[in-house]
């Protein structure tokens, strides 16, 4: 009986250009591959056959792995501070449900894009830990709390991020059942009031 041969990802027929069409095809490449297998299990072979170049533009490019993984996910492709305004733009007393619903809608539409990415790269890479921490820490949580929370904005932005990366590494990278397939709907009535009591309730 012959042996399963392993495929590496399908090549697109063709030499691509080595200029900016490249550089782009590598990153949105790198992307998909750190989604799915995180920094460790991300190899440069992999991601260059998914952009269909050779392996060498990762070097002439990015300069290796480290500077890719900086590019495609470290470099995030939106504005804290716009989403943290969106959020804001309500009454108080459903801000949690808009904070659960809202983070749900945008991982469910890109399976969990850039932020499984994120979790699944911080046992190995240091930066994403602190790119994922500053993210939802300082920059959305913390300047939320600071114009509806009633004390400790940093504590209880912290509460509330712990809650989503929770949530986002169950339903994304470990992918327990029933909450990893559950409905948005189902899901924003069952965690937004554990959210809402970090916003505005009592902690301590």
């Amino acid at each position: 009986m012959s042996k399963a041969v392993k495929q590496e990802p399908t090549r697109r027929r063709g030499r691509r250009p080595g200029g900016a069409d490249t550089r782009a095809a590598l990153v949105e490449a790198a992307r998909t591959v750190f989604i799915e297998q995180g920094y460790d299990g991300a190899t440069v072979r992999s991601i260059a056959a998914l952009a269909g170049v050779d392996a060498a533009m990762v070097n002439h490019w990015f300069g290796g792995k480290e500077g890719l993984f900086a590019e495609a996910v470290l470099k995030l492709p939106f504005n804290p501070k716009d989403i943290a305004d969106q959020l804001l733009d309500g009454d108080v007393d459903d801000l949690g449900e808009r904070i659960v619903r809202t983070f749900l809608t945008t991982w469910d539409n890109t399976g969990g894009g850039v932020f499984t990415a994120l979790m699944r790269s911080i046992t190995s890479h240091e930066q994403a830990a602190h790119v994922l921490r500053d993210l939802l820490v300082k920059h959305i949580f913390e300047r939320m709390l600071r114009r509806v929370g009633p004390d400790d904005h940093l504590f209880r932005a912290t509460l509330v991020a712990s809650q989503l990366v929770g949530m986002g590494m169950v339903r994304y990278v470990a992918q327990f059942e029933p909450l990893a397939s559950s409905d948005i709907d189902v899901m924003v009535p069952a965690v937004a009031p554990t959210i809402q009591r970090y916003l505005t309730g009592e902690i301590t």
